[in-house]
């Protein structure tokens, strides 16, 4: 029988989602697929020649799955991607249905449990708003610190020689995450918040808390996902494949020796203040 228990992590990129998938992996009774709904849809014209659509071609004998077989021998996405490129027509909802079987069968297979299975495309907001009458479908609300967010993608653009536009990254950060507040809570399941910094400075108790939530008993394997992890991720952050960088789960000062502009002046606007605080360290001022 296919697992009737979908976790979905749904924020704003590169705030954290892999390393939460893969933290998540690690728990004897958890599966994360990494950006599955990603791979699933239907691509758009235009996207023909982007990793998703090609790991329904000659992609799958190439990239790497988190559990060490190329895509194609993996045994939750190996038949799956040929099966997908004939069947685009169906709804998200039928081919995840289908991921999930993929997922419990290989699961018997390897005697690992599988009552949580994770998908942390950050971008999606259709899975979280569709009807699953046989499913308990609930959602991670991820966010990182403005300031921390902010200075992570001016610094990236600064590596790659591009223009740096802060005040824009600012702006994007409000407006995204507003967004997806304000869709997920329409959407009718039960969301759990949870900042970037929670996970990343208190791991243990942030881990704890979420695997309460699920019903589950804490694993401490959870705190060294590079080193345990039982994720099929397929499509997601490129630090899956970086042993320091996933052999613990840290935290990225480095934002707070940065200049104060643009980053941490952000929270000069009172209305960005109390909301960066709200979405990111309500956990925390509630005493976790």
């Amino acid at each position: 029988m296919a697992p009737r228990k979908l976790l979905l992590i749904r924020g704003l990129g590169h705030s954290g989602t892999t390393i939460l998938d893969l933290a998540l992996g690690a728990h004897p009774r958890i599966v994360g697929l990494g950006e599955a709904a990603r791979i699933l849809r239907r691509p758009r014209p235009g996207e023909e020649r982007r990793g998703p659509a090609q790991l329904r071609a000659e992609l799958r004998h190439q990239r790497v799955c988190t559990c060490g077989a190329t895509a194609a021998q993996c045994p939750v996405w190996g038949d799956l991607l040929e099966w997908l490129p004939v069947h685009d027509h169906l709804p998200l909802a039928d081919k995840f249905r289908r991921l999930m079987e993929a997922v419990s069968v290989a699961g018997v297979q390897t005697g690992h449990a599988d009552d949580w299975l994770v998908d942390s495309y950050q971008d999606d907001l259709e899975l979280p708003s569709q009807s699953f009458a046989d499913l308990d479908v609930r959602v991670v609300f991820l966010v990182r610190d403005v300031r921390s967010w902010v200075h992570s993608r001016v610094r990236d653009r600064r590596n790659k020689g591009k223009s740096l536009l802060g005040v824009r990254n600012v702006a994007r950060w409000c407006r995204v995450n507003r967004r997806f507040e304000r869709e997920l809570q329409r959407c009718g399941k039960p969301v759990f918040p949870l900042g970037y910094e929670e996970l990343a400075l208190a791991p243990d108790r942030a881990l704890g808390r979420l695997c309460a939530w699920l019903g589950l008993e804490f694993s401490e394997a959870m705190l060294s996902p590079g080193l345990a992890t039982g994720s099929h991720i397929l499509s997601g952050n490129r630090v899956r494949f970086d042993p320091q960088k996933i052999r613990q789960i840290r935290y990225d000062t480095s934002w707070l020796l940065a200049p104060a502009w643009p980053a941490s002046a952000a929270l000069v606007w009172p209305q960005l203040a109390q909301m960066n605080r709200r979405l990111v360290y309500a956990n925390a001022l509630v005493g976790g």
